[in-house]
C-alpha cells in the first residue's frame, strides 16, 4: 500500500458569517429559477462555455478519487439524428408497454410523451457514461466505489454550472440506454447513467405548472 501524500488546504476560503448567508441565500436563489426545459432554440451556444461547465463537473467528489464519469459532448447533426430515432424507439415502447400505469400517472403532470424532438433542436447533447473500472497502464482493472453515486453527483454540479452560466437542460433517461455507446463508440466498460440536453430555451418554452416541497418537508433538524 502507497502512503498518502497529504498538502496544505490552501484553496479554502472562509467569509464572515453575514456573508456567508448572503451568498448561499443568492445561490438558492438563482438556483430556484432552474427548470427543466423541453422546449429548446436551435441557437449556436460557445463550445468554451460547455467545456468550462464540464471542468466544474470534473471537480465533483468521488469514491476513492476514482472519477468513474466519462462525458461525450454531441454536437453533429446526424449523429443527434440518429440518437433521436434510437431513443424515441425505447420511448415508444416504454409508454405502450413497458411503463405501468402508476408511472404513466405520475409523469402525466409533466405532459411528456414519447415524441423527443429537443434531442435535434438543442445545440448540444451530453452523454454522460459511468466507468464500471479502471482500467491501470499495465492493464490491471481497479474496482470504482460508489461510482453511481459518484456520477450522480457530478451529473448535479454540471446541471447547476450550466444554469450558472445561462443555459437550460433536460435530463433524458430512456431505457435501456445500450444504444448510446454503439452510437458514440463507447466501450462495454462504460454504462449509459443519462442523457443531458442542453441549449438556450426557445421563445415560447413552456414549463409544467409545478413546485418544489418546503425545506420542513424535505429537512429535519436533531
Amino acid at each position: 500500500m502507497t502512503d498518502p501524500v497529504m498538502i496544505p488546504y490552501e484553496a479554502y476560503r472562509e467569509y464572515p458569517a453575514e456573508e456567508m448567508l448572503s451568498r448561499c441565500t443568492s445561490f438558492y436563489e438563482e438556483m430556484k429559477r432552474r427548470r427543466t426545459v423541453r422546449d429548446f432554440s436551435s441557437r449556436a451556444v460557445d463550445t468554451e462555455v460547455i467545456r468550462q461547465c464540464l471542468r466544474t463537473a470534473g471537480t465533483s467528489v468521488s469514491g476513492a478519487n476514482m472519477q468513474p464519469w466519462k462525458f461525450v459532448v454531441v454536437q453533429d447533426d446526424r449523429i443527434k439524428t440518429e440518437i433521436r430515432v434510437a431513443a424515441e424507439q425505447e420511448e415508444r415502447l416504454f409508454y405502450a408497454e413497458k411503463a405501468p400505469k402508476e408511472w404513466l400517472d405520475a409523469l402525466a403532470p409533466l405532459g411528456t410523451d414519447p415524441s423527443k424532438p429537443f434531442l435535434e433542436t438543442a445545440p448540444f447533447l451530453i452523454a454522460i457514461f459511468q466507468e464500471r473500472f479502471g482500467v491501470l497502464p499495465d492493464g490491471t482493472k481497479v474496482k470504482h466505489y460508489y461510482a453511481t453515486e459518484s456520477v450522480g453527483i457530478a451529473t448535479g454540479l454540471l446541471i447547476a454550472a450550466l444554469h450558472h452560466a445561462g443555459l437550460a437542460s433536460l435530463t433524458h433517461t430512456p431505457s435501456p440506454m445500450g444504444f448510446l455507446n454503439r452510437i458514440l463508440g463507447r466501450p462495454r466498460t462504460e454504462r449509459p447513467f443519462l442523457l443531458l440536453v442542453v441549449g438556450y430555451p426557445a421563445e415560447n418554452a413552456r414549463v409544467p405548472d409545478i413546485g418544489k416541497k418546503a425545506l420542513e418537508q424535505i429537512a429535519t433538524f436533531v
